[in-house]
């Protein structure tokens, strides 16, 4: 059976309940990496993720042994300027540390872009900065607008 065969014939069995989604049922459904909250905040992919509300759990043990103490940090792959960590007491919503400088949403796919664009242009292409500077340039809506430049 494929796999929408079997859905038919569990919706026909059980029946079907649509239900709504409401926001926490989102981040539940984003991506998960597993990372300790250092002092400088969650590190993912290169970026450095942090908020002061991370302050009570900084260099602490999340509970999860199985997962050796580090926290679970949901991500979306269409909007990296923020990650959301599940703590005892909720979820944590934490910005991307650099992303004044970036002055636009950003994508994986744009990010990983921006990142050979930044080794192309210097020897560091994990400074975070200097991607958020690019990412800036990549985003520019003035160049999306006459297109690339000519030269």
């Amino acid at each position: 059976m494929s796999p929408n065969e079997k859905c038919t014939s569990l919706v026909v069995a059980a029946g079907y309940l649509p239900l709504v989604l409401c926001g926490e049922d989102y981040l539940e459904l984003l991506p998960v990496a597993w990372r300790a909250i250092n002092d400088y905040g969650i590190r993912i992919g290169y970026r450095t993720y942090d908020t002061a509300e991370l302050g009570p759990w900084r260099r602490q043990h999340s509970g999860h042994t199985a997962k050796r103490g580090l926290w679970e940090v949901h991500y979306g792959l269409y909007d990296l300027s923020q990650v959301f960590v599940r703590t005892q007491q909720g979820w944590i919503t934490a910005p991307w540390v650099h992303l004044p400088l970036a002055n636009a949403l950003f994508a994986d796919f744009t990010w990983t872009h921006a990142r050979l664009l930044a080794a192309e242009a210097g020897p560091d292409d994990t400074n975070e900065a200097a991607i958020a500077r690019v990412l800036n340039r990549v985003a520019d809506p003035g160049r999306a607008r006459t297109g690339p430049a000519h030269g």
